[in-house]
């Protein structure tokens, strides 16, 4: 079982709350569609009830984060938040006006038992999309396909980090090869096979045992590396991670020639037709939300951490935290228009560059992709309106 592997930090307390929640998800599942928000508000000049499901549900990638704020941003008047289901739901509003259908939000990572995201697409056809990675959308093409069509990050988040204190010489993740630091992550990351293989880390220095937990950093005091998130961990580790509250250094994985798009909103391949009309009235709207996000976050990440902490998963996300990372996608350009002005779009370059990575690697663990794989059938720009970006 492939397993979303998102950051985590956990404390020590939210250890039992963690297996509470696994334990609900094994007995409960998390498939089947919320009640409705109840709205019944005139519906502005967006109006995707004629095109779209009534509720257009989205299965995020971890627990509620600033990284999904584009969709929290969408939530009109009074959303409902499902403690036990681990979802919200609220009228989807574009700019301030009600389009006509519910969004119900669902979280991921412990909520659907650490499942990927595809398997939980199709498990459950009330899926309407959900995050996928480049990557995981081309290990999964022959066997469950979906294609991405729309892209709230432009790079992702991802970094391996290291104490700059114990590394001075250290700028870049190559540099730690010669250190022959361990570098902890989670087992089964795809962007680790590619650095070993690519010769800028080896094999026998990186450690697949990784649990979310900041316990074996601290404890090696700087000896060791680390995965992390550059909208997550710097913030967290300086200010809150008890025993070490210092800064430390980092290179995004994306600087070093794995440029997979993290979280891109997909779609099952074999529906994408037939949702076509709804995607063209949609996308535009995903866009607009993450515009309007970044310019102003604060009542979507009311919501956000309200979720999170009454999901009580065993994963603390504190106000800091969200605001470090709504500042960290705005300044490393995390959320980003790309190179031509558009928010939201894929490269097709880079889509092929991640095919190009991958397929080798996936071949080797037994998980060939399909054949004659093109960019064009895991991501597209069909639907994304090329007029709208973020401010320059």
């Amino acid at each position: 079982m492939r397993t979303n592997a998102r950051r985590r930090l956990y404390t020590t307390t939210g250890i039992a709350a963690l297996a509470a929640a696994l334990a609900f998800t094994a007995a409960c599942g998390s498939g089947g569609s919320s009640e409705g928000s109840g709205y019944t508000g005139a519906v502005g000049p967006v109006d995707l009830s004629d095109n779209c499901p009534s509720t257009i549900v989205v299965q995020t990638d971890w627990n509620p984060e600033a990284e999904h704020g584009h969709l929290y941003q969408l939530l009109g008047p009074d959303p409902k938040i499902n403690a036990g289901n681990k979802r919200v739901v609220g009228p989807l509003f574009d700019r301030g006006q009600y389009t006509g259908v519910d969004i119900e939000i669902r979280a991921g990572g412990p909520a659907i038992g650490n499942q990927s995201v595809t398997s939980q697409m199709y498990a459950d056809p009330a899926i309407t999309l959900g995050y996928v990675d480049t990557d995981q959308a081309i290990q999964n093409s022959a066997s469950n396909p979906t294609t991405a069509v729309m892209a709230p990050l432009d790079i992702s988040p991802q970094i391996i980090m290291w104490d700059p204190a114990t590394y001075p010489q250290v700028k870049q993740i190559a540099d730690l090869k010669p250190t022959k630091a361990r570098v902890l992550y989670f087992e089964g990351s795809t962007y680790m096979s590619y650095l070993t293989g690519a010769g800028i880390l080896s094999a026998d220095q990186v450690d697949g045992s990784y649990d979310g937990s900041p316990a074996n950093f601290v404890a090696d005091q700087g000896r060791s590396a680390q995965q992390g998130y550059a909208s997550s961990e710097p913030q967290l580790y300086q200010e809150e991670v008890e025993g070490w509250k210092k800064p430390i250094a980092y290179q995004l994985v994306h600087d070093v020639g794995f440029p997979t798009y993290k979280s891109a909103m997909a779609i099952r391949s074999g529906e994408l037709e037939k949702n076509a009309a709804c995607l063209q009235q949609l996308v535009p709207v995903l866009q607009r939300g993450a515009v309007d996000y970044l310019a102003d976050p604060g009542t979507a990440n009311t919501v956000i951490l309200d979720a999170a902490q009454q999901y009580n998963t065993g994963w603390v996300y504190t106000q800091r935290n969200a605001d470090f990372a709504v500042r960290t996608m705005r300044d490393r350009k995390l959320v980003g228009n790309g190179p031509n002005g558009t928010i939201g779009d894929f490269d097709t370059t880079r889509v092929q560059r991640v095919i190009d990575v991958t397929t080798p690697i996936f071949a080797k663990q037994g998980t060939p992709v399909a054949d004659g794989l093109t960019p064009d059938a895991v991501s597209t720009n069909r639907f994304i309106d090329t007029s709208l970006g973020l401010p320059s």
